[in-house]
């Protein structure tokens, strides 16, 4: 075992005789209602207690300011805490209080598989449903083409029987550039123009009115052009004259 040295033996020796002698005078010049507590610090409870709310107000500001501000001699700051400390705790802010956790159902579902599988069956059905006609139906073909003869009147398919007939109408340019173009650029900017986030046909009254309008025109265009058209593409009655016209 290693044994303390000496000096330091009689050092702690004579430290805790002169802790108990110190005890002993206080405690023989003190009455049995006096404490330990500084003088100073007992005159600023006094001072806090009989000052007011209105004195404790500016000395709590005075002190904020001593914190704040350093001496200009440098080294501590006046009114620091031990060890020179200047912060201060402003409040205590419970675990949580600012977190908003809500958990409200949405009408979503995720694309893959929800909607994607439902398009592929479709897809396939589809598939199925023409490949199943085209083999019962025959298609109604004409006879080999003769390029010595031109068939009166000349249709385009049905499908663009409605430029054909804007073509009886206006010039070229026009008929087939300026008026399909700009319903194309129409219908690309109705998404941005109307942006009613609604999924009810009922309350998108103007995204419907446009595919309305645009669809109209474009049917009575091809429904003239079908029916309404005979030899020279001139103007015809179906019940009339007859239908000018052939899938």
């Amino acid at each position: 075992m290693t044994e303390i040295p000496e000096h330091l033996l009689k050092r702690a020796q004579a430290a805790r005789e002169k802790t108990a002698e110190d005890a002993a005078a206080t405690s023989a010049s003190s009455g049995p209602s006096d404490s330990r507590i500084p003088d100073h610090l007992l005159e600023r409870s006094k001072a806090a207690r009989t000052g007011g709310a209105s004195a404790g107000a500016v000395a709590v500001a005075d002190k904020a300011a001593a914190v704040v501000a350093a001496p200009v001699g440098g080294g501590v700051p006046v009114g620091a805490g031990p060890g020179g400390h200047t912060q201060r705790l402003l409040t205590v802010v419970k675990s949580g209080s600012i977190q908003e956790v809500k958990a409200a159902p949405i009408d979503k579902v995720h694309t893959w598989p929800h909607l994607l599988g439902i398009e592929f069956v479709a897809a396939l059905a589809c598939t199925a449903f023409l490949f199943i006609f085209s083999w019962v139906v025959n298609a109604p073909l004409l006879q080999a083409a003769n390029f010595n003869q031109t068939p009166n009147p000349s249709k385009a398919p049905w499908y663009f029987l409605g430029l054909q007939e804007l073509l009886t109408m206006f010039h070229p340019m026009v008929a087939g550039v300026t008026l399909p173009g700009m319903g194309l650029i129409i219908l690309i900017l109705a998404p941005y123009t109307d942006r009613n986030p609604s999924n009810k046909p009922e309350d998108r009254k103007f995204a419907t009115s446009i595919m309305t309008v645009h669809l109209m025109f474009w049917a009575v265009l091809v429904i003239i052009g079908s029916f309404f058209r005979g030899p020279g593409f001139n103007f015809t009655f179906p019940w009339r004259d007859g239908i000018f016209f052939e899938l």
